[in-house]
């Protein structure tokens, strides 16, 4: 079903083009989660918010076998065209219940810069727990609290709702969040912390663009944790 925040129509193909070679999302947030991945051969991961399928595209490379959700019918479909059927991918609201999955079905979740567009992050949250398998791992990327009040303003313990011009008029709305109440929430969903990243543009985006490789090596971005359901 579809989802009220998500990246629907021509907002989805801008985003899908965008996060094929862009360089916040080809050149810093999927290096850093792919990293956090680790070994995935013989995983069963469900990619929550798979956009247009570039996370779930290299898991799959390095042996996974992904389930691939998003709220958007047409991040769905760019998705299905770079994966094939190399991996189930379906429409599925995340502010929603994962019912099309069983408890403990997956050793791994990705969930990567979706969480502050939820509305329902506990249940969310919730149900990840839910379908992740006792010492699965739980993969999460949002946006870094100090790059949001830096471009907005205001105070830092500020979380209300905020607009983002993506391109050609399409704005995005998205939820600050401070790096407590991020930490609250996964915590308090029952995951352990095992490793919090910020992660930075990597070396290869220096020759193509050194400008944005500058830009996204001094400043955060991102903040990326790899939990675990105990």
């Amino acid at each position: 079903m579809p989802a009220a925040h998500a990246y629907h129509d021509q907002a989805g193909d801008v985003f899908a083009a965008h996060a094929a070679d862009g360089s916040h999302n080809a050149y810093t947030d999927r290096p850093a989660m792919l990293t956090l991945a680790s070994d995935v051969a013989g995983l069963r991961i469900l990619d929550a918010g798979c956009g247009g399928g570039h996370y779930a595209a290299e898991l799959v490379r390095r042996g996974a076998e992904v389930v691939a959700v998003d709220g958007s019918a047409a991040l769905v479909r760019h998705a299905r065209a770079l994966l094939g059927d190399r991996a189930e991918i379906q429409q599925h609201d995340l502010d929603t219940p994962l019912e099309f999955a069983a408890d403990a079905s997956f050793d791994g979740v990705v969930c990567a810069l979706v969480l502050h567009h939820l509305t329902d992050r506990a249940g969310f949250l919730a149900e990840v727990r839910r379908v992740l398998r006792p010492g699965g791992w739980f993969l999460l990327s949002t946006t870094h609290p100090t790059s949001d009040w830096g471009y907005f303003g205001g105070s830092y313990f500020d979380e209300s709702w905020v607009g983002f011009s993506m391109a050609d008029g399409i704005t995005m709305r998205f939820q600050r969040m401070t790096l407590e109440s991020l930490m609250t929430e996964v915590l308090d969903a029952g995951f352990v912390l095992e490793r919090l990243v910020e992660p930075r543009a990597v070396e290869t985006l220096r020759a193509i663009n050194p400008e944005r490789y500058e830009r996204l090596t001094g400043r955060p971005s991102f903040v990326a944790l790899r939990l675990r359901r105990p």
